[in-house]
């Protein structure tokens, strides 16, 4: 019988609120334990589901991980795009938009709390982790932020505010600078910064890279 796709989670088999249940303990479970560790018993016993309806839903471990891991990084994706469009569509003030767009994808962090303990244990445990899952997690998350923030400075660009040769470039280092020095000083949220270290952080992240932009 042929190896299942592991980039293909199974379909869904029936009973979407038992699905649902799963999912939502099994991003607890794997954030709380880790991939490694984690069991399909203690997420069957988290969600109050039996083992052989986690199988009915989803082929292996594997899969399972895979579900959640996209779900999450779909959500947040989402969530960025509709803050990126809100701040950056029309600019008004630069510095004070681009700050604000810096600390509402900081505040989106805060708010999924289970999705970026799971992203702790992606970073913890990615030699682990099945190849595939990890490229296509990276695929649908954080490897191509960069690529969804590059249009906007582009038009930014395109209105004589911002010097820019290389957007996805410059898109990498306004994320390097705000969002992701932040993760990675609050360990992607799981020791909370004081709001005014955040706004320290996002201003000053924002200032740098319009020192290294700005017309």
């Amino acid at each position: 019988m042929a190896e299942p796709d592991v980039l293909s989670p199974a379909a869904p088999y029936g009973m979407p609120e038992k699905r649902r249940a799963i999912t939502v303990a099994a991003r607890r479970v794997f954030g709380r334990e880790g991939y490694t560790r984690a069991s399909v018993d203690a997420i069957a016993a988290e969600a109050g589901v039996s083992k052989r309806t986690i199988y009915n839903h989803f082929t292996d471990k594997e899969n399972l991980f895979l579900s959640v891991a996209l779900e999450g990084a779909t959500e947040v994706t989402e969530t960025i795009a509709e803050i990126m469009d809100r701040h950056l569509r029309k600019i008004v003030d630069l510095e004070a938009d681009l700050v604000a767009f810096g600390l509402d994808r900081v505040a989106a962090v805060s708010a999924r709390p289970d999705h970026f303990a799971l992203v702790r244990t992606i970073q913890a445990e990615a030699p682990r982790i099945p190849a595939k899952v990890l490229a296509a997690w990276k695929e649908a998350g954080p490897l191509t932020a960069h690529l969804r923030l590059a249009p906007y400075l582009s038009r930014i660009a395109e209105r004589g505010l911002l010097v820019i040769e290389d957007a996805d470039e410059a898109a990498n280092h306004f994320n390097l600078l705000t969002i992701t020095d932040v993760n990675q000083r609050s360990f992607f949220g799981a020791i909370p910064l004081p709001e005014g270290e955040v706004e320290r952080i996002v201003t000053n992240g924002v200032r740098t890279f319009l020192r290294l932009y700005r017309a």
